[in-house]
C-alpha cells in the first residue's frame, strides 16, 4: 500500500492478529461456495449480495466480512455497510442469527441454511462527513457504487465462514450489458439474461483469491498492452472526462518496462491490471489517494483536477510502488500475512521489507534506470531523510511494525515509506560494498524470493537471522542495531562509503515545501486555520506573490481550505504542475488577499546531499555500482 496523502501528511505538521491455519470443512460437499453482484438491482445505492455456502453438517455457523484486509494496517470495518442481513432455509424462511460484532454473525440451525442475502453500502461516500462513525477504509481499498462506475474491491461485498476460507468460490457479476468490465479474478463465461444485461462468473481458488482480485464495471476507458511478456490492462474511471487511459499509456510502458528490466529473472506475471479512479473532488468522492497492492493487480485514487503531468509523476511514484510489491510480501512474506486472519489480524514485525525496501525499489529503479537523474534521486533520499526525523526516530521498526494498529505505533506508520526507504539503502550499500559490487539488496530479495516464494511463508522471529546468515555480519549488525534496535541511523556514514556529503545548493523543490522537508504551511487546531509559515518566504514561488508569514489560507482554486479536508487540498497542490494557472484565497489582518498567478518552477536554499569531489577510486566505483549496476 502506498498512501500518498499519508505519507504528504507526515511533513504537514498543522495541528499541535493471532493468525490461524485453515482448519476443517465444516461442509458435508466440497463444492465451490456461490456468490453473486447484481449491479442492475441497486437500491438507495446499495448492491445486493447472495452467498450460498452448500449444505453444513454443525448446527451453528459464523459468516464474516473483514475487518481488516491485507496491505492495509488499519482497522476498515466493511461489516460496517452491510444492511438488511438475512439467513434464510430451503423454504425460504428466515433463520435466527446473532450479530457478533460489527462483521460478524452467528447462523443457528445451519443444517438447514439455504443461502445469505444482504445489501452492500459504498465505502467511497462515506468518507466526507465523518460517514457512519469509526475508522473508514482506505479510498483504494474501498468500494464505489455509482450508476457509471462500480469499484468492485471484492473484500467489500463477500465475507467468509470462520473454516472455509480455503474453500473455492464462484461469483456472478450481473450488469449493464453496455458496461466495461475488467477483472483480475478468472473469468469462465458469460450468459445474455436479457438482450441489455450479462451475467459473467468468475472462478476463486479460494478465499484469498476473493480479495486479492478487484474489479471496475462501468463507463471506464481501457487501454491495454505488452511490458515483455505481461500483459498490462489499464482501466481509468474518469467521472468528468478529464484523463484518458491513452494519456497514460506511454507512461505505465516505460515505468513497467523499466521496472521489469530492474527486477531481471524474479518470476513476474502474464497479467497485471493497473485499476485508477480520479476523484472529482465532490462532498462524496473519495479523498484518501494512493494506492493498494494485490499479487497480480493495484487499484490506485488520484484528484481528478491534477493536471497531465502531475498526473503522470504521482503514477510513476505510486503505481511502481504497488507493481514492486511482487517482491515482498507477495513473494517474500511471514506466517502471519501468509495466514492472515481478517478479523483479529497479527502483524509481521517486517514492514521495514514489505513497504520500505518496496519504497526503495520504487525510486532507485528509477536512477538506476536513467528515468531521474542522480541529483534527483539524491533530493528524494535526503527529503526521505529529513521527513523521517520528524517522526520518532528511535522507535524500534520491529516493535512498531509488530503493533501497528495501536499508539504510539499507529501514528508512526507512514515512516514505513521514508526511515524503512532509507533501511533499505542502507542494506543495499552495505551489501554492495562487502561484495565489491556484486551484490545487492534486490539480489538479496531474489534469493529469499528462491528460498520461499508466494506458497512458502517464513518465521517472524528468524528471518534476520537467516539475512546474516545468508549475507555478512555487517548487514546483521544493523539489522540488530536500527532496525530491531532503537538506534537511529547516521546516514553520512553511508554516504561516505560512496563519495557523497552534504551541501549548501539551490535546489527545485515543489509548492508545498521550502526544500527537503521545510514545509510552508503552519495549522491552529484551534482556530482551525491554515497558514504560512516564515518557510513560504524561502520557497521562490510563494516570495514571488508577496506572501507573508502568518497570511492565513481560506481557499485554494474556490476551493474552501480546513482542517478537515487539508489532506486533500494541500496533497492536490503537491500535484501542481508549472504553467498551470492557480487562484489562492488569503486572509491578512483580516483583510482578504486574492491571488492568482501562473505556477513558476518553485526553488529552494537547502542542505543538500551532493558528490564529494574529493572522494577516492574506491568510493567512486562503489558508487556507480550502486546508482547504475
Amino acid at each position: 500500500m502506498k498512501n500518498y496523502i499519508a505519507i504528504l501528511s507526515l511533513s504537514l505538521i498543522l495541528v499541535g492478529c493471532g493468525s490461524a491455519k485453515p482448519k476443517a470443512d465444516d461442509l458435508a460437499t466440497s463444492n465451490p461456495i456461490e456468490t453473486s453482484l447484481d449491479l442492475t438491482a441497486v437500491k438507495n445505492d446499495k448492491v445486493p449480495v447472495v452467498v450460498n455456502p452448500g449444505r453444513f453438517t454443525v448446527e451453528t455457523v459464523t459468516y464474516r466480512i473483514p475487518r481488516v484486509v491485507q496491505g492495509t494496517y488499519s482497522v476498515s470495518d466493511f461489516g460496517k455497510y452491510i444492511d438488511d442481513f438475512k439467513a434464510l432455509d430451503y423454504n425460504g424462511n428466515e433463520l435466527a442469527y446473532e450479530k457478533i460484532d460489527t462483521n460478524s454473525w452467528a447462523i443457528e440451525n445451519a443444517t438447514q441454511l439455504d443461502k445469505i442475502e444482504y445489501f452492500v453500502n459504498d465505502t467511497f461516500d462515506i468518507e466526507t462527513s465523518g460517514g457512519i462513525g469509526g475508522e473508514q477504509p482506505f479510498s483504494p481499498a474501498g468500494t464505489n457504487i455509482e450508476p457509471e462506475n462500480y469499484v468492485l474491491n471484492l473484500h467489500g461485498f463477500i465475507g467468509y465462514f470462520d473454516s472455509l476460507k480455503s474453500n473455492q468460490y464462484t461469483l456472478d457479476v450481473t450488469a449493464p450489458a453496455r458496461f466495461d468490465r475488467t477483472s483480475a479474478l478468472v473469468s469462465t463465461g458469460s450468459k445474455n439474461v436479457s438482450e441489455d444485461v450479462i451475467t459473467t462468473t468468475y472462478f476463486a481458488p479460494r478465499y484469498f483469491d476473493i480479495t486479492d482480485n478487484p474489479m471496475m464495471y462501468g463507463n471506464l476507458d481501457v487501454e491495454e498492452f505488452m511490458v515483455g511478456d505481461i500483459k498490462i490492462v489499464l482501466s481509468l474511471y474518469s467521472p468528468n472526462k478529464v484523463h484518458t487511459a491513452a494519456s497514460l499509456k506511454e507512461t505505465a510502458f516505460e515505468m513497467m518496462k523499466a521496472q521489469k528490466a530492474y527486477l531481471g529473472d524474479i518470476n513476474t506475471t502474464a497479467r497485471y491490471d493497473i485499476f485508477l479512479y480520479l476523484s472529482e473532488g465532490k462532498e462524496n468522492s473519495p479523498k484518501g489517494f494512493g494506492a493498494l497492492e494485490h499479487h497480480t493487480s493495484t487499484v490506485a485514487v488520484f484528484p481528478e483536477s491534477t493536471p497531465l503531468e502531475g498526473l503522470k509523476s504521482s503514477f510513476i511514484d505510486v503505481v511502481a510502488h504497488e507493481f514492486f510489491h511482487i517482491v515482498t510480501p507477495l513473494s517474500v512474506h511471514s506466517e502471519d500475512i501468509h495466514y492472515f486472519d481478517y478479523n483479529q489480524p497479527t502483524f509481521s514485525k517486517h514492514l521495514w521489507m514489505y513497504e520500505g525496501v518496496t519504497e526503495y525499489f520504487a525510486q532507485h529503479f528509477q536512477v538506476y534506470k536513467g528515468l531521474v537523474s542522480n541529483e534527483e534521486f539524491y533530493g528524494t533520499i535526503n527529503q526521505k531523510i529529513g521527513i523521517s526525523r520528524m517522526m520518532d526516530d528511535a522507535m524500534s521498526f520491529t516493535i512498531m511494525s509488530e503493533n501497528v494498529l495501536d499508539e504510539p505505533y499507529a501514528s508512526n506508520y507512514g515512516n514505513v515509506y521514508m526511515k524503512g526507504a532509507l533501511i533499505g539503502m542502507c542494506i543495499d550499500i552495505l551489501m554492495r560494498k562487502e561484495s565489491n559490487g556484486q551484490r545487492s539488496m534486490l539480489s538479496l530479495m531474489k534469493e529469499l524470493s528462491m528460498k520461499y516464494g508466494k506458497n512458502k511463508p517464513f518465521e517472524d522471529d528468524k528471518i534476520i537471522t537467516e539475512i546474516t546468515a545468508m549475507t555478512y555480519p555487517s548487514v546483521g549488525e544493523f539489522l540488530k542495531t536500527h532496525v530491531q534496535g532503537d538506534v537511529p541511523i547516521n546516514y553520512d556514514e553511508f554516504f561516505e562509503m560512496v563519495g557523497l556529503t552534504k551541501g549548501q545548493t539551490e535546489v527545485e523543490t515543489n509548492y508545498i515545501f521550502a526544500g527537503g522537508q521545510n514545509v510552508i504551511f503552519d495549522g491552529d487546531q484551534q482556530a482551525g486555520t491554515i497558514f504560512f509559515s516564515d518557510m513560504a518566504l524561502k520557497n521562490s514561488f510563494w516570495a514571488s506573490q508577496d506572501v507573508k508569514s502568518g497570511d492565513i489560507i481560506k481557499k485554494v482554486n474556490g476551493q474552501e481550505l480546513t482542517l478537515q479536508n487539508v489532506q486533500q487540498v494541500i496533497g492536490g497542490m503537491f500535484m501542481w504542475q508549472e504553467g498551470q494557472e492557480i487562484t489562492m484565497d488569503l486572509e491578512r489582518d483580516g483583510e482578504p488577499i486574492l491571488i492568482k498567478a501562473t505556477l513558476t518552477k518553485p526553488m529552494a536554499i537547502d542542505e543538500s546531499i551532493i558528490e564529494n569531489t574529493e572522494a577516492t577510486n574506491d568510493q567512486i566505483e562503489l558508487r556507480k555500482a550502486w546508482l547504475k549496476g
